[in-house]
């Protein structure tokens, strides 16, 4: 990897610090097991579990047809990270700065600024979801105290609120070391519960199981579309379900120590563990249908109705664990180096956390009262759909424009006639393709006509945009410069 040579090069400070700095060989530590960690935690949270548990019940699919279409969503996004995640093994950037190349050194801001106003919104979410975890510990350890609510929380439930908060952002300030321990040690728990969750459930159910199992694989044909409508369908929730974190990959592979590597964790932390935990949660779901009368999507539900201190206990904890993890990995390290990208010589990555945490806990704190009431779901489909021609283009512009071959000095340059300033730092003929691919995105949540296209519009849009980049940028582009690796 090429090195920053300040003597040569004109190192913009509006554009460099050492979070943002390329990442040496010696300094990456992970290997295919914290990458597989990474995916574990995205997949192990309280909405993961809901959303696999429902493709089972809610399409009217044969099971195994719900099966193939998670499996295969595995797969893809699997193939998405793996091309988004080679170029900072390579060059040992972040996402904001790899955006560089093909929007521009100033162009970058803009998809970075609207990747971290998604991240810290769903930090904030996320952050309260946590809460829940801990507040169902304490209300069994005491027993439920209740009390007044202000914002719709009582007493516990703020108190467990803060406590995650304050926990997130000590974890955060810890550093990359033990975020990577905390995660490392999340994933596999989860798993471990899950496994013993099953066992209990199978034990108490019986034969039962079996019977409800066959009910759920028989399918009903219920799905508007179809089976191969529904199997599309169970395929594009699962892919839209990653979408945050594949376009800020490199946020992640860039600790990795070789291509290799990463590309074993993605493999065993996508496909491999996204039907594994599939399998799990669907058998739980079996086993909670028998033994309630009833099927239970919500793990919180499933444990209200067991009424077992242990259980709750053991319960919490992991459910805690489970959101954290999910919650570092995809929406509080991409906005602490989006926000660092926007002013590095002024904001560093830590300091980006800390304002990620600031403006979250207010989210958090309004959700229940407020921001869940007032549809916010589209506003934050929105920004997704805005962000997904951003991941088409990147990928366009590294190997089909560049070849894989980047100025990595110039990433960091907004010096007149260097690679990526482009004009005033901006890439015009990139945005004019990012402008009208994120039209086309945004219309899958806004315009009825295409409504059947919005849970695979991403996919859509991330097409477009990279084909719209390449048959503006193709040509334009001379003779890769001498320095270029």
């Amino acid at each position: 990897m090429e090195k920053l040579d300040l003597s040569i090069r004109n190192i913009d400070p509006s554009l460099y610090n050492h979070d943002l700095a390329p990442l040496a060989h010696e300094k990456r530590k992970w290997g295919w097991f914290e990458i597989f960690n990474v995916w574990s935690n995205d997949i192990q949270s309280l909405f993961g579990y809901t959303l696999a548990a429902t493709l089972f019940i809610s399409y009217g699919l044969n099971g195994w047809a719900v099966f193939a279409g998670i499996i295969l969503a595995g797969f893809i996004i699997m193939l998405l990270v793996n091309l988004t995640g080679k170029p900072s093994v390579k060059y040992g950037v972040p996402y904001p700065v790899m955006a560089r190349a093909s929007m521009g050194v100033r162009g970058a801001n803009f998809p970075a600024m609207i990747r971290g106003i998604v991240a810290i919104f769903w930090y904030g979410v996320q952050t309260y979801f946590a809460s829940t975890a801990v507040a169902l510990l304490l209300n069994a350890l005491l027993g439920s105290p209740g009390g007044d609510t202000f914002l719709g929380m009582d007493m516990v439930g703020w108190v467990s609120y803060i406590l995650v908060c304050v926990f997130q952002v000590a974890l955060f300030l810890r550093g990359i070391d033990w975020i990577t321990k905390f995660l490392n040690w999340a994933g596999p728990l989860v798993y471990l519960v899950m496994v013993g969750l099953l066992g209990v459930i199978w034990y108490k159910a019986g034969g039962g199981l079996v019977n409800e199992l066959g009910n759920i694989f028989a399918g009903r044909g219920e799905h508007p579309g179809g089976a191969i409508g529904g199997f599309v369908a169970v395929v594009g929730t699962m892919v839209a379900y990653f979408a945050a974190v594949v376009i800020n990959y490199g946020d992640f592979s860039r600790f990795v120590r070789s291509e290799k590597q990463m590309m074993v964790g993605n493999f065993l932390g996508l496909p491999v563990s996204l039907a594994f935990f599939s399998f799990l949660a669907l058998f739980i779901t079996a086993g909670t249908a028998v033994l309630f009368g009833e099927v239970l999507t919500n793990p919180a539900d499933m444990i209200a109705k067991v009424d077992n201190l242990g259980l709750t206990v053991i319960a919490a904890l992991t459910f805690f664990a489970a959101t954290v993890g999910i919650n570092l990995v995809a929406n509080f390290i991409p906005p602490a180096f989006d926000l660092a990208n926007l002013a590095p010589a002024k904001i560093s990555a830590r300091t980006g956390g800390m304002i990620t945490a600031g403006v979250a806990f207010f989210i958090g704190a309004l959700w229940v009262s407020v921001i869940s009431t007032i549809g916010i779901a589209a506003f934050v489909d929105t920004l997704g759909a805005v962000l997904a021609p951003l991941y088409g283009i990147m990928v366009a512009d590294y190997y089909l424009v560049r070849r894989q071959r980047l100025v990595l000095q110039d990433l960091f340059s907004a010096e007149p006639g260097s690679t990526y300033y482009y004009d005033n730092g901006w890439n015009k003929r990139a945005m004019i393709a990012f402008a009208i691919a994120a039209i086309f995105s945004v219309a899958t949540v806004w315009v009825p006509a295409l409504v059947s296209l919005s849970g695979y519009g991403w996919l859509i849009g991330a097409l477009l945009g990279g084909v719209l980049h390449y048959g503006v940028m193709h040509g334009r582009v001379g003779i890769v410069p001498q320095q270029a690796v």
